[in-house]
């Protein structure tokens, strides 16, 4: 049922989840780079610390929360992925810096 397509395989994207180096294929989402480096969540919420996936992968759930590149909150599902990212899972409620206001 399932077949390689006859194009044959895309070219692949280095980039590190959590530390992790990945291989993705280029024009992967962020989120799909999270799955293919074996995480089961990307984030927890901030109230009850529930451990979340990306859901809907096409920018609606907001389920797929993640800090990219120092950049917390960003919506990974729609971000394609580049040599180099970072990309980090969002746990535990963040820090608000008072001095930032």
């Amino acid at each position: 049922m399932f077949r390689p397509r006859p194009d044959g395989p895309r070219p692949t994207v280095a980039l590190t989840v959590e530390g992790r180096t990945v291989m993705v294929p280029a024009g992967a989402s962020a989120a799909a780079a999270v799955l293919a480096a074996g995480f089961d969540s990307i984030r927890e919420t901030p109230v009850d610390g529930c451990e979340r996936a990306p859901y809907c992968m096409m920018g609606v759930c907001f389920d797929c929360l993640a800090e990219i590149d120092g950049v917390a909150n960003r919506q990974s599902c729609m971000i394609e992925v580049r040599p180099g990212m970072r990309i980090g899972r969002q746990m535990r409620a963040r820090m608000i810096d008072p001095k930032a206001g």
